[in-house]
């Protein structure tokens, strides 16, 4: 690699932390960013969604949408969805920085019947980051991407948050332990 290069990665990589925001609170307000569901424009504001709902961040990227850990958490949502919906929960919606073709396509590995789990596209990364929630991810999946993340949220307030200390973990985001929580 050369000097320009190394420069170049560690500018992007300080540049990513200075600008990254405050991780959300709870109390705090979702930002109002629209998301892109199987659209090519952004539709979905989950800051006006109604009731308590659960927002996944998952790191994304087609190439890591597959792997084990985000193959393995996400299908915990699908399966007890109807175990959430008792709880009080409306929807659920798992977001990635990845486009809106990869993230129907994920969608539809994962729950080939159909799901009621939406699949949500933030391909220019702007919920994650104003959401404090994004992390330098360019030498693995070229570019900012989601920390692992679970939002609870009530009216478009956040009521929990829980983050993984490491994007490919799966404890505190798992749907057991979030179904545990509520």
């Amino acid at each position: 690699m050369s000097l320009l290069s190394k420069t170049a990665k560690v500018a992007h990589s300080t540049a990513s932390s200075v600008l990254a925001k405050p991780v959300i609170r709870v109390g705090s307000a979702l930002p109002s960013v629209l998301l892109k569901d199987q659209a090519s424009k952004a539709t979905v504001g989950l800051d006006s969604l109604k009731g308590k709902n659960i927002i996944l961040g998952v790191p994304g990227k087609c190439i890591r949408a597959f792997t084990p850990s985000c193959s393995n958490q996400v299908p915990g949502y699908i399966k007890n969805y109807e175990k959430f919906r008792t709880k009080g929960v409306e929807g659920i919606y798992v977001v990635a920085v990845n486009d809106a073709f990869v993230m129907k396509a994920w969608g539809e590995k994962l729950a080939p019947q159909g799901s009621p789990v939406k699949f949500l596209s933030d391909d220019k990364g702007e919920f994650v980051s104003e959401l404090g929630l994004v992390f330098d991810a360019s030498d693995a999946l070229g570019g900012p991407r989601s920390k692992r993340f679970a939002l609870v949220t009530e009216e478009g307030k956040v009521t929990k948050v829980n983050v993984e200390d490491a994007p490919p973990n799966v404890t505190v985001t798992a749907a057991d332990s979030l179904l545990k929580d509520l």
